[in-house]
């Protein structure tokens, strides 16, 4: 019996792409022939038409499934629903935008194995991406390696393969602000990076915004590391030392060589805005890690899933069905 490969799909702002990308999936297992194919489609309910393609695309194919989230959660609220779906033996995660090729998947796939249970993509340097999220990405991957212990040569991308002991270990995972990267490092024994192709956007812009991104890292960094605190606390010793080596050279000056000195209004307010500046940062951030204590203990939901196509096509067999049983009754 051939194993079954889950390709799991977050789909924002899709309409246009993501019809594409699940025939390449269902084109490529064919092709190769080793394995038997699903593709789980979570919609992240954007303001367009791709909930209704979704329902044609799992129309077309049978052994598609499509999902809708009650509202927009986020790609790894997405993922975490996908991955609860998926029933397959192998579980890829790729883009809706056709940038990450169906056809390299295998390559990921192919590198599992013995140790190894998660395979991230890598992308040449000159990959299609706008500077800003080549910059954001080189600091999420070194924020990334100081705060949850990711590994050097680790490219975190959307497009991965992993093994079905770690989809059910990142499964038990039930706080309501899951970071999948974060997760995956936590669950697996080895993770190695294979090089992909890379293609442009077809159609339409990146869903990450500046502050998705800064939400992004916020939520993977307080999930999983208590280091930004313990930063804070570094930082504010720093200061604290460095005011008191400035007061005791104000104090030498003044009283052992007799110096003049201005008021300094200036410098007082400034300092006074740093430090000021300073402890806000560190109460905001005891606050955060605060707030997500509160949130988990009231078991806020990770997302919400409001119909799946199963439901919607399951309704219309119904339907015709009992159509037919009142025209026989009738007749």
């Amino acid at each position: 019996m051939r194993q079954l490969i889950s390709f799991v799909i977050p789909c924002y702002h899709s309409n246009e792409t993501v019809g594409p990308v699940v025939d390449d999936i269902f084109s490529v297992v064919k092709e190769d022939g080793r394995y038997d194919a699903e593709v789980v489609l979570i919609n992240d309910n954007p303001p367009d038409e791709t909930w209704n393609v979704i329902l044609d695309i799992c129309a077309k194919h049978p052994d598609a499934h499509g999902y809708c989230m009650t509202h927009n959660f986020g790609q790894h609220a997405a993922l975490i629903a996908g991955y609860g779906q998926a029933k397959g033996d192998i579980i890829v995660s790729l883009d809706d935008d056709g940038q990450t090729p169906p056809s390299e998947a295998f390559k990921l796939i192919d590198a599992l194995g013995g140790s190894v249970d998660l395979v991230y993509a890598s992308y040449p340097e000159n990959a299609y991406a706008s500077l800003f999220r080549k910059l954001g990405s080189k600091a999420n991957d070194k924020m990334a390696e100081i705060l949850i212990g990711k590994p050097k040569g680790i490219y975190l991308s959307s497009y991965l393969a992993t093994t079905r002991d770690v989809i059910d270990r990142v499964l038990s995972y039930k706080g309501p602000y899951p970071y999948v990267d974060g997760l995956m490092l936590q669950c697996c024994t080895s993770v190695v990076p294979v090089p992909v192709e890379h293609k442009s956007r077809v159609s339409g812009e990146s869903g990450y915004s500046l502050g998705k991104l800064l939400g992004l890292w916020l939520n993977g960094f307080t999930s999983f590391s208590v280091k930004p605190l313990r930063i804070a606390v570094f930082v504010g010793c720093l200061f604290a030392v460095l005011g008191f080596l400035i007061g005791l050279f104000v104090f030498i000056q003044k009283l052992v060589l007799q110096d003049d000195i201005d008021a300094g209004w200036s410098s007082i307010v400034c300092l006074l805005m740093l430090m000021g500046g300073m402890i806000m940062m560190t109460i905001g951030m005891v606050g955060e890690y605060v707030g997500r204590i509160f949130m988990s203990i009231n078991n806020a939901p990770q997302y919400y899933i409001r119909q799946s196509t199963d439901d919607v096509f399951e309704a219309e067999h119904q339907r015709d069905r009992d159509q037919k049983t009142e025209r026989e009754e009738t007749l």
